[in-house]
């Protein structure tokens, strides 16, 4: 439970998705605090996922969530080497088709080709250099105003440091962040000046050794423009190497728990549930999360 790398997931929450991948993709194994407090906790009321692969190595993953009991979405994904489809439809009658293309030019450049239809505002051509001690990416976007995203990495696995921003072709920078983030095997910080320096996000985990198997972790976030603070505290207890306990709460009065049993590998089942300790005469909202590979 205890040590992982960051997945792309995590680390977008660090730096935003495009230094969070370059993180990722050196394989500096530095663990969030976002993964106690966040990954996990199911945001639909169901969410059934199922994978298989052929015997040519094409996998095929298989998601449907509901929400509510009423509005539902599936995914059906096909991954074959770099190429990946994926199809997304729902209980509206929506359609969307998601194809990624990876490429590899060199041990120190990658390339990502992602295009979306019928809606190909959102489709983007990503660019990555890494280094050993460092990692440059830009993307751009195909909207009405295209945006150019470039972000930089530097650092080590104890400390880095990071800084995107986002330009229109209409001549304005519409997003600008900048990240620290510090670590050692028991613990780990960051400091996170987000949306134009509009918001800051303040974090820390600490983890404990055996046999107690326990972690802690904390977040602070300021809003300067509205003047929203936000507080959240949670905690995760490791039962055995199959089943583990979260639990969170902040100061909107928001407690959260899950429970993690693992069938096998690649394969579990979670229930988590959402409470209002505010309103106790709301009724709770209780999820289901299964993930099966065949």
């Amino acid at each position: 439970m205890f040590d992982v790398a960051w997945s792309d997931r995590e680390v977008r929450y660090l730096m935003r998705k495009e230094m969070g991948y370059s993180l990722a993709a050196i394989g500096w194994a530095i663990p969030s605090s976002n993964d106690l407090l966040t990954k996990g906790y199911v945001k639909d009321d169901v969410v059934f996922s199922i994978s298989t692969h052929s015997s040519i190595g094409v996998v095929y993953t298989l998601t449907t969530a509901v929400k509510h009991g009423r509005h539902s979405t599936s995914n059906i994904a096909a991954t074959y080497k770099n190429a990946t489809v994926d199809v997304k439809f729902d209980s509206k009658s929506h359609l969307s088709t998601t194809l990624s293309f990876r490429e590899k030019f060199s041990p120190s450049t990658k390339t990502l080709f992602t295009l979306k239809l019928p809606d190909h505002s959102s489709s983007e051509l990503k660019i990555q250099y890494f280094h050993e001690k460092a990692a440059l990416a830009s993307s751009f976007v195909l909207k009405q105003s295209p945006a150019v995203v470039i972000s930089a990495v530097i650092g080590n696995p104890r400390i880095a440091f990071g800084v995107e921003a986002e330009y229109k072709t209409t001549r304005c920078f519409t997003e600008y962040d900048a990240a620290i983030h510090v670590a050692n095997p028991k613990c780990n910080a960051s400091i996170i000046l987000a949306n134009k320096g509009d918001l800051l996000k303040a974090s820390y985990m600490h983890r404990f050794h055996q046999p107690t198997r326990i972690a802690v972790a904390a977040e602070i976030t300021r809003r300067f423009s509205t003047k929203e603070n936000s507080l959240t505290i949670g905690g995760s207890y490791e039962v055995d190497r199959k089943t583990t306990l979260k639990v969170k709460v902040n100061n909107h009065g928001s407690l959260n728990t899950l429970l993690l049993y693992k069938i096998r590998t690649k394969s579990s089942l979670s229930i988590s549930g959402e409470f209002d300790t505010k309103g106790l005469d709301k009724t709770p909202r209780i999820g289901l999360a299964a993930a099966l590979m065949l």
